[in-house]
Order: structure tokens, then C-alpha cells, then sequence
């Protein structure tokens, strides 16, 4: 049976012309894992939105949308609230008590349940979803991945029929997103719950995925199983595939007549069926590591240095960075990996100086931080864009938030000149008129990029830059990023997209409890961790060590086929 249904289900916001949702008819059968993906504004989140009046945004619809057959407008919000639930994709927006038990009962006390049945249903979810360790703990002391799943569980403490996910991986680090990915396959398997999640990191969403769908513009493009929907797009030449999963991307860059594989086990089986009688290499340097070693390296000149450097929030809690020392050299990229709570976003703050270090060293350009004059350290030198791009918007629109940041000494002519040159390269020259707060979550991010840019920084601290981006604008912001540096620009970049970082940083660090425990360039940096590298790695490790993109092991794939074909 069908749980939701839409029939030429149309949708536009207020005061805009093109439709959110265009026509739209899709059916979901209960029991389902369906991913919804798409590009930064094609309409996922509008659709998941509408799964729920208490979130549906306010504008113009027509057509029909069904909850178990029966007309969404016309199910009680009692009854949406236990049959459908709902995670958003910032935990902090979920979570509206201070205590962790309170918050798993805290759904249920609001539908009147009695005590007796809170309590159990509560027991029960902190055993299912293994809370019981922190279950008397303060929120504010969980990391991210915990707040995640304390919502996950606050919700199914209701016992939906359906559960809608929002991308609620954004915020975590890798190996945090693939544990919490884990458990909402679990309570699909062991519940028969319906699930329907929007991502833009398809690499360990779509293995566990029965079915995928590719929006674009409001419209349905692709749909079918996900290797199926990976097949679709490669045919179409489509900019969505750049997202789909690592193995579905090489093996449509190699020619064969293989099945597709669609998660890295089947990748590594596949790649030994493909090359039965291919060799590990004996080196591990691939076919792009020639090409980094044999371009210019920048100069050896620390920009940023951090010496013996210790900070903790309050006088009696814990370091969050102890005896941290690293050096970073003007004109390089260097991108700053590890888990939730490791003191990541931490240390930008310290080098940006909005955190203060109560021992050791911050030296930028060579000076000491505590002695660089506010106005010379933020005016074309240093910038920062936060975790949170909604802290920087400030406007009513984004033009006007952009017109708000540059200087008052240049010409209406010069400010839009430049408002203009920008818009243009983050490719947001159509959001201009809206206000920021209604743009999705990729959108903001690029708004919020542009406004740092309009300060022509020195030196540029991104603290998540690639969360909620499509494939494609990745791809943009690479070249954003590759374009700043060549015109002298420094990029410290915190990051839990591994895949990103290993294409395109100059250098990877490593951090752990308020440190640094590894630092090397990408190649050496993920070919040598065995859990934590790309999905790249994982799948080809075992005949081509040293590669550590799709690029390089399709490469590699494709001139060992030409060897063999050879002899």
C-alpha cells in the first residue's frame, strides 16, 4: 500500500515565477528507503516539507497530496505528528530541552501519553539506539552525532509509520554520518518503517537505499534502484553524476561488461573480476600524484603559525586545543580533517582571533596576533566563513547583504561591478533578489561565500564550506578555491568531506583531542589510513594502493585494460 502519494502535485513561493515544484506525481509504498537528491535548489526540501502541513512553506499549490490514502489536508495534526516524523537537518533546531531523557519524552508528553507509558517507550528507545551511557546527560555536552540520533530517537519514541530525513548527515563528521546512516537502515529492516531521506553525500546513503530519485528544477528526472538511477544519469550526461557513489562513478569511466557495482565490496569484487590478472602495484604513486609532484609547489613561507597553543572555554573544563603547533605556507590549501568535538572549529577561531589562547603563540604574517592592529588583520587579509552561513546574512535580500559588506569609500558603479563579478562566480546571480533566509542550504553557503570573497582576503578560513553542495558546485568551489590561490590566497579549510579534501588540498591534517596526530600531503595522508580515506581507496587499495580518487583508479583502470589488451 501506498503511504504518500502526489498527483501533479505543483508548488511556487511567493512572488516567484518558476514553480518549486512543477506537476509532480510520485508514489512511496510503505516499507520503502527512498533517497531523494538533486541539485542546491531543484526542490527536495519543498517536497519533503509537504509530507507535513505543521512544515508545508506558505505559496501557491495545487494538486493532490495523499496520506494513507486520504487527503493530507483533511489528517488531523495529532495524527501526522505520530504517523509522520521529521528530522531536521541542524540538530541544534530539534532539540528544545536541556536534558537527554527529557528530550526523548518530551514528544510524548506533548500528546498527553501518561506516565506510565512514557517511561517504557523511553527505556525502550535509549536501548535500541544505545543511549543508556549518556542518557542523564546534559544536550549541551553531547557531540554532534549524539544530538542527531538523540532526535532520531526522540521521534521514533512516537512510533511513526514514516520518517522523513532532511539531510541529516550535514553536520556530522564521516564516520558519525555512516553510524547514524546505520541506524536508520536498522529501523527500516527491523521496524518497517518507511524512510525517505534527502542527501547530497550519496556515498553511503544509496548502497542502503531500495529506491532513488534525481529532482531538477521541481521535476522528477530519474527514478528507479540506485545503481539504475547512476545508469540514467551517466546516459543523460547529467551534472548529478559527479554525486553518485564512487564505484558506479569508475565503472562508468571504464568500459566493460560487468554489472555495475554500487557499494566498495562490490567495487573491490568487480575491479578483480575486471583485472584478474593485474599485480598490486609495487609503488604506491598513482597517475595523478606524477602530476602534483611535477607542479610548482608554493613557497616555503609560513603565513600562519601556530606554537605550543592551549585553550579551554572555561577555567574548570577541559582543553579543547592543548599544545597544538602547526605551520601553514602562503598560497596553499590546507584542510583540516577528524571527528565532532576533536577542536576543529576551535582552532580557526584561534587563528582568526575571536578565541584567545591562554598559552602559547598565534603568529600571522610572521607578527603576533594579540599585536596586529584589528583593522590591519580583517581588512584584505583575513576572513573567516563560519559553519553556520545564517550568521553572516544581516539583510533583507542577498544583494543588499552583499552591497553591506564592501567598503563605503567605492563608487555605486565600483560596488556593483564587483557585487555582480561575484554573484557570477558562485553562480547566485539569480537568488540576488531573495531574502536569505529562503534560499536552500547550498544556496546559503554560496551567499554567504561570496560575501567573504568581496573582501578580497589574504588569507581564508572555511569551516565546512561543502556541506549541503551539490556535486557540481563542489566541483565550482574547487575551482573558486584553485583560482584564489593562484592569485596568492591562503586556504584553511575544516572539512568532513574526505573525498573533496583528497582531490583538491595541498595538505591534510589529522586532528584528535585538541591536536594534530597526522599531517602529510593527500596521497600519503589517505592511502595510508585504512578507515578513514576515500571510498576511492577502499575499493582499489588492493591493486592500486597509491590511488585515492575516482579519476586516478579509472585512469589506472583503464591503461592496465590497454596493457593487457596490448600483449
Amino acid at each position: 500500500m501506498e503511504i504518500f502519494k502526489t498527483e501533479k502535485l505543483t508548488f511556487t513561493y511567493p512572488l516567484k515565477n518558476q514553480p518549486a515544484l512543477n506537476d509532480l506525481n510520485l508514489s512511496i509504498k510503505q516499507g520503502t528507503f527512498l533517497t531523494i537528491c538533486g541539485q542546491s535548489g531543484c526542490g527536495k526540501t519543498t517536497l519533503l516539507r509537504h509530507f507535513k502541513s505543521a512544515l508545508t512553506p506558505y505559496g501557491d499549490r495545487s494538486g493532490n497530496i495523499l496520506l494513507n490514502g486520504v487527503d493530507i489536508s483533511d489528517v488531523d495534526m495529532r495524527t501526522q505528528t505520530t504517523q509522520v516524523g521529521y528530522v531536521l537537518q541542524n540538530p541544534d533546531n530539534q532539540i528544545v530541552t536541556d536534558k537527554v531523557w527529557h528530550e526523548l519524552a518530551f514528544g510524548l508528553e506533548s500528546l498527553g501519553y501518561d506516565n506510565k507509558t512514557i517511561r517504557l517507550r523511553v527505556a525502550e528507545m535509549a536501548s535500541f539506539f544505545g543511549i543508556q551511557t549518556w542518557f542523564m546527560k546534559n544536550v549541551s555536552e553531547l557531540s554532534g552525532g549524539q544530538k542527531q540520533l538523540l532526535n532520531l530517537a526522540s521521534i521514533m519514541a512516537m512510533q511513526p509509520s514514516a520518517l522523513i530525513l532532511d539531510e541529516p548527515t550535514s553536520q556530522l563528521d564521516p564516520i558519525a554520518a555512516s553510524d547514524f546512516l546505520s541506524t536508520v537502515k536498522k529501523i527500516n529492516q527491523e521496524l518497517g518503517t518507511t524512510i525517505i531521506i534527502t542527501e547530497h553525500r550519496l556515498e553511503d546513503v544509496l548502497p542502503i537505499s531500495d529506491r532513488a530519485i534525481v529532482m531538477d528544477s521541481g521535476r522528477i528526472i530519474a527514478d528507479g534502484a540506485p545503481h539504475e538511477v547512476g545508469k540514467q544519469l551517466a546516459k543523460m550526461r547529467h551534472s548529478m553524476f559527479v554525486s553518485m557513489p564512487t564505484p558506479v562513478q569508475i565503472y562508468s569511466g571504464v568500459s566493460n561488461n560487468l554489472p555495475c557495482p554500487i557499494t566498495v565490496r562490490d567495487g573491490r569484487l568487480w575491479i578483480s573480476e575486471l583485472l584478474p590478472e593485474k599485480q598490486p602495484l609495487s609503488s604506491g604513486e598513482s597517475v595523478l600524484q606524477k602530476v602534483k609532484k611535477a607542479s610548482p609547489q608554493p613557497k616555503r613561507e609560513p603565513i600562519i603559525e601556530l606554537k605550543g597553543v592551549w585553550f579551554k572555554y572555561d577555567k574548570n573544563s577541559l582543553d579543547v586545543v592543548s599544545d597544538l603547533s602547526l605551520k601553514i605556507y602562503k598560497g596553499e590549501f590546507y584542510c583540516i580533517l577528524g571527528g565532532n568535538g576533536s577542536g576543529k572549529t576551535t582552532t580557526l577561531s584561534i587563528i582568526n582571533g575571536i578565541s584567545k589562547a591562554y598559552r602559547g603563540k598565534v603568529l600571522i604574517g610572521g607578527k603576533n596576533i594579540s599585536k596586529i592592529p584589528s583593522q590591519d588583520l580583517y581588512e584584505k587579509n583575513l576572513v573567516m566563513l563560519p559553519q553556520n552561513p545564517q550568521t553572516l546574512f544581516v539583510r533583507k535580500t542577498v544583494a543588499e547583504d552583499l552591497f553591506e559588506i564592501l567598503p563605503r569609500k567605492l563608487s555605486a558603479q565600483e560596488k556593483r561591478d564587483r557585487v555582480d563579478s561575484v554573484a557570477k562566480l558562485v553562480d547566485i546571480e539569480r537568488l540576488l533578489e531573495q531574502h536569505p533566509y529562503d534560499l536552500s542550504g547550498g544556496e546559503q553557503q554560496r551567499a554567504a561565500l561570496a560575501k567573504i570573497l568581496l573582501l578580497e582576503p589574504k588569507i581564508i578560513l572555511l569551516d565546512e564550506p561543502t556541506k549541503g553542495l551539490d556535486g557540481e558546485f563542489k566541483q565550482k568551489l574547487a575551482e573558486i578555491l584553485n583560482h584564489l590561490k593562484e592569485n596568492g590566497a591562503t586556504i584553511v579549510m575544516v572539512c568532513h568531506d574526505i573525498e573533496f579534501a583528497a582531490k583538491y588540498a595541498d595538505r591534510c591534517a589529522m586532528f584528535f583531542n585538541g591536536n594534530i596526530v597526522a599531517e602529510n600531503d593527500p596521497s600519503a595522508f589517505f592511502s595510508g589510513n585504512k578507515f578513514y580515506t576515500t571510498a576511492a581507496n577502499r575499493m582499489a587499495r588492493h591493486i592500486f594502493p597509491g590511488a585515492i580518487s575516482v579519476e586516478e583508479v579509472t585512469a589506472l583502470c583503464n591503461r592496465s585494460l590497454a596493457e593487457a589488451a596490448a600483449l
